[in-house]
């Protein structure tokens, strides 16, 4: 089970954190990732951590403003979203998975697990 939380409203330039909370899975070699889906769009890949040995990946738009990490201690992942823009509002999703190849890190194939979503609202 996945337990996303963390969302709310932040102005543009905020800063916010989401936890997953995770339970019934093997954290340490467990992939882990981040999806977000905007109004009347589809859901999209946002980043993915990948269990063993750590690589990370982001998708373009968020490159250099979030960051995703992990507590194996407490089978949590965040992510850091620093610099937020309106154009990031989403309900924001955790996901769980194996390690794909690189040329499917962005599609929803590699997951397994789905936590339930936070909203993520950023506006003045």
């Amino acid at each position: 089970q996945l337990q996303a939380s963390g969302g709310g409203l932040v102005q543009p330039g905020g800063s916010l954190r989401l936890s997953c909370a995770t339970t019934g899975l093997s954290f340490s070699s467990s992939t882990m990732g981040w999806f977000r889906q905007a109004p009347e769009k589809e859901r999209e890949f946002v980043a993915i951590r990948r269990g063993s040995g750590g690589a990370t990946y982001y998708a373009d738009s968020v490159k250099g403003r979030f960051t995703i990490s992990r507590d194996v201690a407490k089978n949590t992942v965040y992510l850091q979203m620093n610099t937020l823009r309106p154009e990031d509002t989403a309900v924001y999703y955790c996901a769980a998975g194996v390690y794909p190849i690189t040329s499917m890190v962005r599609t929803e194939t590699w997951v397994r697990y789905w936590g339930q979503g936070t909203q993520v609202t950023v506006s003045s």
